[in-house]
């Protein structure tokens, strides 16, 4: 007789709300492989998601007294789970490679209770067919940082994917040192990406790309099924949403680090969260990732990078958007190209309400930019500059034309109509207090990772979780590193 603990297809002895479809299993098999997790022969919780669990429609309470565990590290499957790795390819760094889910499983798919569906995956799962040599586990670090950036990025509103869990495998990990192992479990609107769209088209199966197509717009834009031409409007739509996504990194700092078509989902969330971080004093030149030596992925270049990936997008759609490959292409290239207008003017309009302007007026692009030009020259804090214009509506630095600029800002927001109450409300939603600092993460980090201490990651975390209050407990992480160290570098978590 099989024991719970056993790994071969075992369900949970209650049921903890698990509600699983696979959809994604039933599209044609080229775009996975089913696969078990690797069993681990002690995992431990160290951090859990109960609000995430509760808009899942789960039980927090069955999940963290001990069930949680279990499903969580991949040991059980809990009911009405297929797993499976997903195929895909990736420009990485502007090459072509074909990947997959090299250290990470598709659960299924949980529909919330307001049937809202959402991928269950695991991150360090273990070696899968795409695993490429690699031992498909990751180390505690990474996948504690992914969790604390990827709910700062919820709190701040941002299209993001989420982090559910994080168990401690104990069992050690090889990199360039040994470290502790450990699984996350990510929640997604979707894992489908444009590298999986590339996959699909590299195999040169015309029915395998129609029919993710065709299921991507079922999933993620089901008001296109009855366009005349489904498939440009599905570019159109995603081209939209990247567009607008990659605005809101702008608008708060932040700098991915790995923009590999790989690393761009075609829900419009952002998705691995390998190499990112915030920046602290502005500079479009700013990279912070170990392996991004020629900058291709710096802050200032995020826009060109997306447009440049949704280019590859446009690629696999051709077959699908007209049958002669010249009208494609030029109906393709008519949407890449509105990607540029669609950026700046959600970037804009961010700026507009950073800046407490609610209406529009030709000059507020040149006064949005003649402050960020001034705040590089300056190597002014992007995060607490915005903010002061908010608390104290001055910058403190005595310079002859940041106080012109700001006389030059007071005269448009208050020639508005609108109230100074409502204007500056609109500033303290637009403009964070707090961001998740390099080196408070990496603090909180080192704590959980070397010291077994937890404290100071969930005080972070606490903090990061409301992010627009001017809080007592957030008093100390508002304040940028100190000179020794902005030198800052982050590495891929594999």
């Amino acid at each position: 007789m099989k024991r719970e603990s056993e790994h071969d297809n075992i369900h949970s002895k209650h049921h903890i709300g698990w509600n699983l479809d696979n959809s994604y299993a039933a599209l044609p098999p080229k775009l996975y492989v089913f696969q078990k997790a690797t069993r681990h022969a002690s995992p431990s919780l160290v951090i859990f998601n109960r609000e995430l669990a509760q808009r899942l429609g789960l039980d927090p309470d069955a999940l963290e007294q001990g069930e949680g565990v279990d499903v969580f590290s991949g040991n059980t499957t809990p009911e009405g789970a297929m797993p499976l790795a997903q195929a895909y390819a990736g420009h990485q760094f502007g090459s072509f490679t074909m990947l997959g889910d090299g250290r990470a499983l598709l659960l299924g798919e949980q529909i919330a209770p307001d049937g809202m569906r959402f991928d269950i995956q695991l991150k360090g799962s273990g070696v899968t067919p795409f695993s490429r040599r690699g031992d498909g586990k990751a180390a505690l670090g990474p996948m504690l940082r992914e969790y604390i950036i990827s709910e700062a990025m919820h709190a701040l509103d941002i299209p993001t994917t989420r982090s559910l869990a994080v168990i401690k495998t104990g069992e050690p990990v090889y990199r360039e040192t040994v470290l502790p192992g450990a699984v996350l479990t990510r929640v997604a609107a979707s894992h489908i990406r444009v590298g999986t769209f590339e996959y699909a088209y590299g195999i040169d199966e015309p029915s395998t790309l129609k029919a993710l197509a065709d299921y991507t717009i079922r999933r993620h834009f089901p008001e296109l099924a009855e366009v005349d031409n489904p498939f440009l409007e599905l570019l159109s739509a995603v081209t939209e949403r990247q567009a607008r996504l990659i605005a809101q990194w702008m608008l708060v700092g932040f700098i991915h680090g790995v923009m590999n078509t790989d690393n761009m989902a075609i829900s419009g969330e952002t998705i691995d969260y390998g190499p990112c971080a915030f920046m602290d004093a502005y500079k479009l030149d700013t990279v912070f990732s170990s392996i991004d030596a020629h900058g291709r992925y710096a802050y200032g270049n995020q826009p060109v990078i997306a447009q440049w990936n949704l280019a590859r997008f446009a690629e696999t759609l051709l077959p699908l958007i007209a049958s002669d490959q010249d009208t494609a292409v030029q109906l393709a290239e008519e949407v890449i190209r509105k990607f540029s207008n669609i950026y700046e003017t959600n970037r804009l309009d961010g700026m507009r309400r950073k800046l407490g302007l609610l209406d529009a007026q030709p000059d507020d692009k040149s006064l949005a930019d003649d402050l960020l030009t001034m705040m590089q020259n300056y190597e002014l804090d992007f995060t607490n500059t915005f903010r002061s214009l908010t608390d104290r509506q001055t910058i403190q630095l005595e310079a002859s034309d940041l106080q012109s600029w700001i006389q030059r800002w007071l005269t448009r927001r208050d020639s508005q109509l609108t109230s100074k109450e409502h204007i500056i409300g609109t500033m303290l939603k637009a403009n964070p207090v707090v961001i998740p600092r390099n080196h408070q993460v990496e603090a909180a980090l080192e704590a959980a990772v070397k010291n077994d201490d937890y404290m100071p990651f969930h005080r972070l975390l606490s903090v990061l979780q409301r992010p627009f209050d001017i809080t007592p407990e957030n008093v100390a992480f508002r304040e940028p590193p100190p000179p020794t160290q902005q030198k800052y570098r982050t590495f891929c978590g594999t």
